[in-house]
Parts: C-alpha cells; structure tokens; sequence
C-alpha cells in the first residue's frame, strides 16, 4: 500500500473556487453555496482507498457533531474513474449512501479542483475560516490501517475547535497519509 504524504498548501491561502456535480444529489454545487458560516472542510478522499476506509465511520461522526457549529464538510473524489472504475460517479453515489456521508460527494472528473488545491492523497483534509482562508491542512490523526492506534479525528478536531473559539492553533500540522490521487495519464 503505497503511501503519499499531503504537499500542505501554505496557510491562509484562499479557497480555490469549484463547481462540481455531486454524485448523490445529481446537481451541480459550488463552494460559495457550500460554505459553512463558520468554516469549511474540504476534503479529497474516494471510494477504494483503504487509509479513506479507515476513517469513513469518524469522518461521518466528525460532520455531524461540527455541522451545528456553523462548520460545512465537502467531500470530493478527484481519481480517474477510466482507469479506477470503482471511483466511477454511479459508484460514488452508492458508496456515499451506504456509509451514510451528510455531506455532499463531488466528481472532480477534470481533475482541475485537486490540481487548484494541490490535493496529492487520499485523505487530504482543508479547513478554511469564515473568509476562506486556510487555516488547517493535514491529517485527520496518527491513526493508519494496521498501526493499532485508535481513530480519533483529534488533529482535525482541534483545528475545527481552534476555529471555532477564534484561537491560534498552535498544534503541529502534521500532513495526511494515504493514496496518492489517481491522475489521468497525460
């Protein structure tokens, strides 16, 4: 299992912009209709990715108790689904709703949003303040498939508390760990 690091974007860069079908509802959403009044999570994963599957059922959890604190979590899937057909929009949608996402699953099918928020792995996680600027990239937790270390979401989760109290995070940002995004062959 191949294991690629996040690139982490600088902090306080701004939101890239995007408009993307979402896989479940079948229309078309964009960030300025997405985004949480107090923050916003981005995040890139897919349906395959085992370091995803790791962290599916914490990262339901993670959207349902920060989606009453004004924090909006958007998943997108940015992997060819010509060559990784399990990827495809038609099996996004299922798996969105077997896992039961409360968040909307976007097809990034050019593949241009990743590139925009030089997204290299799946997970890769964003949280962007009010104003969309970066506050947060990086892990969810130390946690990975087979090191026996408990899903927690902590890394994440005191980023979205700092956020929301309005305080630094003065936590190391450690990056995420998982597949590298499947990019179309040139």
């Amino acid at each position: 299992m191949a294991q690629t690091p996040s690139n982490m974007l600088p902090l306080g860069t701004k939101a890239p912009y995007f408009s993307l079908p979402d896989t479940v509802s079948g229309t078309t959403l964009n960030l300025n209709d997405l985004k949480g009044e107090v923050g916003t999570i981005i995040m890139f994963i897919c349906n395959h990715c085992p370091f995803v599957i790791h962290v599916n059922e914490a990262l339901v959890r993670l959207a349902n108790d920060y989606s009453e604190k004004g924090i909006t979590c958007i998943a997108i899937s940015s992997n060819d689904s010509v060559n990784y057909p399990q990827d495809s929009p038609e099996k996004m949608k299922i798996h969105a709703l077997n896992e039961g996402y409360p968040f909307p699953y976007l097809y990034d099918e050019s593949q241009a949003t990743a590139k925009a928020y030089d997204a290299a792995c799946t997970p890769d996680f964003y949280v962007f303040n009010s104003n969309l600027e970066l506050t947060y990239r990086g892990q969810l937790d130390d946690s990975r498939p087979g090191n026996n270390i408990p899903v927690t979401g902590k890394d994440l989760r005191h980023a979205l508390n700092c956020l929301i109290s309005n305080i630094d995070n003065d936590s190391p940002q450690k990056p995420s760990i998982g597949c590298g995004i499947k990019w179309k062959k040139a």
